[in-house]
């Protein structure tokens, strides 16, 4: 990114951060007040518990939406790989001699075993080519056969149509997407929308991988992102993590098609209440944003000049009640010092959020399945970015307005 849109990102990260400090603020001042949907909103529990209903959402929103699968740090240098296993697919992404990212099935076109087998956070061996471990079917980074051991096994077979068969994929300012069915090449500007300049005034080409985990929960997917999506439970289950530090029920949200952001303040804010605005401190950019249909990208900083940023990836699991969540932390470009490797590596705070998250999701799944037929959930009007969630699923999988009010 060149130093002049760099400096034009910058300044827009600054004036949003101005924005929604100013929104905060004028929330807490009216006595803890959050911005609103129009009504309230009920949802049948089988959008949760339908096992017909989950494979629809498979089908129709995850096989062919294009889904985050990582960062262009995490695979940087040719010969780099990342695997996304998710959805029982197994992708292989490569970044080629030529430094283009491509990616393929991981699977050889010989007998179909792997390729590549995932080391920590699917980053794997760096290499210059992709060798099966069953019969040493050899393949180059641009996909095509390159070596058959016992070549003269196999007269008769065409070969050269034996190359790595392609899967959709595309680097978007520092973003990698991929799709698992369809020929066409991505169109992820149009994919974002208005939330484009929103992701890439993020400036994640640069942002480094420190730690990579997963948590797995017997819950709905969707059960889990609803966790991420208000601020309303913050005095309650996180009473002595982020309800220390932040407002409960209080939030600022801002709508782009089907993602969004939105952002709680922190109760340091209070101290703004009444002071003019030229006495406010510079706000850091931050936030958390909502890639539809399962990305969630908390932006921060722990203290001034130590930014971050969390993704987590929630996917479906193998059954209507299970899911898997892909979580990353990345620091800023540049180079990562032992202290501030060292300070996140300590910080177990976020960990501790998503454990009680992913508890109170498994108990409230584990209630849908037994609830008296037609019960229904309340989304209230506090709870907007859930709303706005579960309307776009439910529209992408072609229901509309039906199994819900």
């Amino acid at each position: 990114m060149d130093e002049l849109v760099t400096a034009e990102f910058g300044e827009r990260r600054r004036r949003i951060a101005r924005d929604m400090q100013r929104r905060m603020v004028a929330h807490i001042a009216a006595g803890g007040t959050t911005d609103f949907a129009p009504c309230p909103m009920e949802n049948d529990a089988a959008a949760y518990t339908d096992p017909a209903r989950a494979e629809l959402e498979r089908r129709e929103i995850f096989l062919k939406l294009p889904l985050l699968a990582g960062l262009s740090q995490d695979i940087p240098a040719r010969g780099d790989c990342l695997l996304f296993e998710e959805l029982g697919h197994s992708v292989v992404l490569v970044r080629g001699q030529d430094g283009l990212l491509r990616a393929f099935r991981n699977m050889c076109m010989h007998r179909a075993s792997k390729l590549v087998r995932a080391g920590e956070g699917g980053v794997c061996e760096r290499r210059t080519r992709l060798t099966c471990p069953f019969h040493a079917w050899t393949f180059h980074l641009d996909g095509s056969l390159a070596g058959v051991p016992g070549k003269p096994g196999f007269e008769g077979i065409e070969l050269g149509r034996r190359n790595l068969l392609p899967v959709a994929v595309a680097e978007w300012h520092g973003c990698i997407f991929l799709r698992l069915t369809g020929d066409g090449p991505l169109d992820i500007r149009s994919f974002l929308g208005p939330f484009a300049p929103e992701l890439a005034q993020l400036e994640l080409a640069a942002a480094r991988p420190l730690r990579s985990s997963a948590v797995r929960a017997e819950t709905n997917w969707k059960y889990a992102v609803d966790t991420y999506a208000e601020g309303y439970h913050f005095g309650a289950l996180h009473a002595s993590t982020i309800g220390t530090t932040h407002i409960s029920n209080v939030a600022v949200y801002d709508a782009f098609g089907p993602h969004w952001r939105i952002n709680f303040p922190e109760k340091s804010l209070g101290s703004l209440v009444g002071r003019p605005e030229s006495e406010w401190p510079e706000p850091d950019y931050g936030g958390i944003h909502f890639l539809f249909p399962n990305a969630v990208l908390v932006i921060g900083s722990v203290e001034a000049g130590k930014g971050f940023a969390r993704i987590f990836r929630i996917f479906p699991g193998p059954t209507v009640g299970t899911m898997c969540c892909r979580v990353t932390v990345y620091a800023p470009g540049g180079e990562i010092s032992s202290e501030y490797r060292a300070g996140f590596d300590n910080d177990n705070c976020d960990d501790v959020v998503t454990r009680e998250d992913y508890s109170v999701a498994t108990e409230g799944y584990a209630n849908l399945v037994s609830a008296p037929a037609g019960f229904r959930v309340i989304y209230g009007r506090n709870e907007i970015a859930v709303q706005s969630f579960h309307r776009h699923v439910s529209e992408r999988i072609g229901l509309g307005e039906r199994g819900r009010v």
